[in-house]
């Protein structure tokens, strides 16, 4: 590992082509100025070689191909990167007077109504920065809604066993109690055991579909129904989204609010903790109650269209941020939607589909597949018989993909397949680079079959190879282990 930049340089490195005449206290506020603040001496290029050869560690779409199923990390075209940057987007203040910003309130404007057509919902808002964000946002929603109508019994939450963890602990936060729905052998909900909890006590279902074992919900028109006639409504997780963009839209499914990963679906960079966005979507009856200011368009005295941010909504649950939303995050999306079209959005479903079950054919001799149906844009499968007959884990096939430059796959998630790795392709990557994962696959089961225990020292090349998980996991809870102390 290379030492941290505290650790390295010498005094005056730094300045040696720095004019030095006079103090620290001749440019700047002496209340600024502190002695106890040990900041390193180093030159230009040292400071450039360090975040170099810490970049070079990173795995990144950029560099490696990265099939983390469940969080499409698909390739962002650099283009959004540059409209994102230009002067007119990045300089904007955002308490900017409407008058003056009426550019990017048209493309907000714009990208609302582009996602309200494309997933069936009648509004969105684009305020929530993050797909947790989104979730939290549609819970308050939902709370609200029923408390307007008097319908105070209504504190239950339904999720499937395979939801992602963000959901029940979304409802959970708005205080809702949730209630776990399994699946049936065939991957997907259980109509008969959701329609067995329904009662009036329930507010609203959380679902994601195609669900997170990869698999479409066949009987996702029953359940809506199912939970309307019951009183509650349907809440679509969009985490999953980048498999149906132009082919069928939540909406038609039944569904009355939802929420988009702008980084998952169109383009904005995905890691790294953000910023991303979040945007929420409602139906009819629930758009009152979306988050306000949201951007209308309004008539100009004759003289045209004017943009402005409104927070005019009586029913509305109030801003859930600081500001209208995260603003360059939304540009790179439109950017991504407006040169795509509708056609390009939907060959791009079309062909994350196609590499998936490409991806799924070829491994199935390697891997067991734990079910029958062909998946959507990302699938799973289990290394539980690898594991019985040689010892080797998912975890460690995990490992060895990461010697080889390729991006670990999600594992042990969702938990109702034992040894689970999940797998998705996204659409932009080529036949060979998926011929060369499985081929690296291929390798690493023959690997396990012929020498299982070289596969517990795996990875070996990567910056940092296996952490004791159990110690790590000791250090943080208590706050130490994580975190650079000068002299620690």
């Amino acid at each position: 590992m290379p030492s941290l930049l505290f650790e390295q340089g010498e005094p005056g490195r730094g300045s040696s082509f720095v004019d030095d005449a006079g103090t620290p206290a001749d440019y700047l506020d002496a209340s600024l100025l502190r002695k106890d603040l040990p900041l390193p001496d180093l030159a230009e290029f040292e400071v450039t070689r360090h975040f170099v050869a810490l970049s070079h560690r990173n795995f990144s779409v950029d560099t490696n191909f990265y099939p983390l199923g469940s969080c499409t990390m698909k390739y962002n075209p650099k283009l959004n990167e540059a409209v994102s940057a230009f002067s007119g987007f990045a300089d904007l203040h955002p308490l900017v007077d409407d008058g003056c910003a009426q550019g990017a309130l048209q493309m907000m404007w714009r990208l609302e109504r582009t996602l309200s057509s494309l997933f069936g919902m009648e509004a969105f808002s684009l305020m929530p920065c993050a797909g947790a964000h989104g979730e939290l946002t549609a819970m308050l929603m939902a709370k609200k809604y029923h408390r307007d109508r008097g319908d105070h019994k209504r504190a239950t939450c339904i999720v499937p066993d395979t939801a992602h963890g963000t959901n029940p602990a979304s409802a959970a936060m708005v205080g809702y109690k949730v209630v776990s729905v399994p699946s049936t052998p065939h991957g997907r909900t259980d109509l008969a055991a959701l329609r067995a909890v329904l009662d009036d006590t329930v507010a609203v279902c959380m679902m994601t579909n195609p669900n997170t074992l990869g698999l479409f919900e066949d009987d996702i028109v029953e359940m809506t129904k199912a939970v309307h006639d019951a009183g509650g409504l349907m809440y679509y997780d969009g985490a999953n989204a980048n498999a149906i963009v132009g082919l069928c839209r939540p909406g038609d499914m039944g569904f009355d609010l939802m929420h988009l990963n702008l980084h998952k679906t169109f383009s904005v960079p995905h890691g790294g903790g953000g910023p991303g966005a979040g945007p929420v979507g409602a139906s009819a009856r629930l758009a009152p109650y979306l988050p306000v200011p949201r951007v209308v368009k309004r008539d100009n005295d004759g003289k045209g269209a004017e943009f402005a941010l409104d927070s005019a909504a009586p029913n509305s649950i109030g801003p859930v941020r600081v500001f209208a939303s995260h603003f360059i995050a939304l540009v790179r999306a439109y950017a991504y939607i407006a040169v795509h079209g509708l056609d390009g959005l939907r060959r791009n479903s079309q062909l994350a589909v196609l590499n998936a079950n490409y991806v799924r054919e070829r491994v199935k001799d390697l891997l067991t597949l734990p079910y029958a149906d062909r998946c959507r844009h990302e699938f799973v499968c289990s290394a539980e018989e690898l594991k019985k007959s040689t010892g080797v884990r998912a975890l460690d096939i995990a490992k060895g993909l990461l010697d080889a430059g390729i991006h670990a796959p999600t594992m042990y998630w969702p938990h109702v397949v034992p040894e689970c790795l999940m797998i998705e392709p996204t659409e932009t990557e080529t036949k060979e680079t998926l011929d060369e994962f499985v081929e690296v696959l291929r390798g690493l089961v023959s690997q396990a079959h012929a020498d299982p225990d070289s596969m517990r020292e795996l990875p070996r090349n990567t910056a940092v190879r296996r952490v004791d998980e159990a110690q790590v996991g000791r250090l943080a809870n208590k706050g130490i282990g994580l975190r650079w102390t000068p002299g620690g």
